[in-house]
């Protein structure tokens, strides 16, 4: 697939981003990639080359403790992204929240399809500023947001991808139900949510970037929508 985006940024490093990266991997660095799925789509992300194998145990600790979500794109962000592109009626003209935006992907590719307003939601304070940054670096305009719940402008639809991994987070399912009339989630680790009204609508595969060599079953990635008539 050919790159849509301009190719002259790729490789441009974010010293902001790679100064918050070198908090936990003092050789780290944030540079500009292609998205293989979205070629319309880059961010700022852990360049593929990041010293993996030299990690000492407080670091590899300090990684586990707390993790940089923000510097990858999962595969179930680049799978949403590449779905809201080709699918654009479900945020055209739309007003959008991503919940748990990481980097923003998911965000971006819905103020690329044509989103009114988008939200780009996330507790994380360094996943906001990668998301500004991919915001500028892709010529879209974001809101961003700290708190889904405190959070009071009206939603059309919200944006989730990869919050099911943990059980206890099913709750959040009507949480979305409370504040907007229609959820697009994708997810890798949920083969089958059998939570009505929602439906599967495509499972496309996909890999986390840059790669961390995760399980196949993890490559499979399962688009659900949810639509409640209010």
């Amino acid at each position: 697939m050919s790159s849509l985006f301009p190719i002259e940024q790729l490789g441009h490093c974010s010293s902001a981003l790679t100064e918050q990266m070198q908090i936990t991997l003092p050789k780290a660095i944030v540079d500009c990639q292609l998205l293989p799925q979205c070629p319309e789509l880059a961010l700022y992300l852990l360049d593929a080359n990041y010293p993996q194998h030299e990690l000492d145990y407080d670091t590899m600790m300090r990684l586990m403790n707390e993790p940089s979500y923000w510097a990858f794109c999962w595969a179930s962000g680049q799978v949403l992204a590449r779905y809201i592109i080709d699918n654009p009626a479900w945020v055209a003209g739309k007003r959008v929240l991503d919940f748990g935006c990481g980097s923003g992907v998911a965000a971006i590719a819905a103020a690329k399809a044509g989103a009114s307003h988008v939200v780009a939601c996330d507790i994380d304070p360094v996943a906001q500023l990668a998301t500004r940054h991919n915001a500028e670096l892709n010529n879209v305009e974001l809101e961003i947001s700290g708190d889904f719940f405190t959070y009071r402008g009206g939603i059309d639809i919200i944006l989730v991808a990869d919050v099911l991994y943990d059980k206890q987070n099913l709750p959040l399912l009507s949480a979305f139900a409370e504040r907007a009339p229609a959820v697009l989630l994708a997810d890798s680790r949920v083969r089958n949510l059998s939570v009505p009204p929602y439906i599967k609508r495509q499972t496309i595969e996909s890999s986390t970037i840059p790669d961390l060599d995760e399980s196949q079953e993890f490559n499979q990635v399962n688009i659900y929508s949810a639509e409640y008539g209010c």
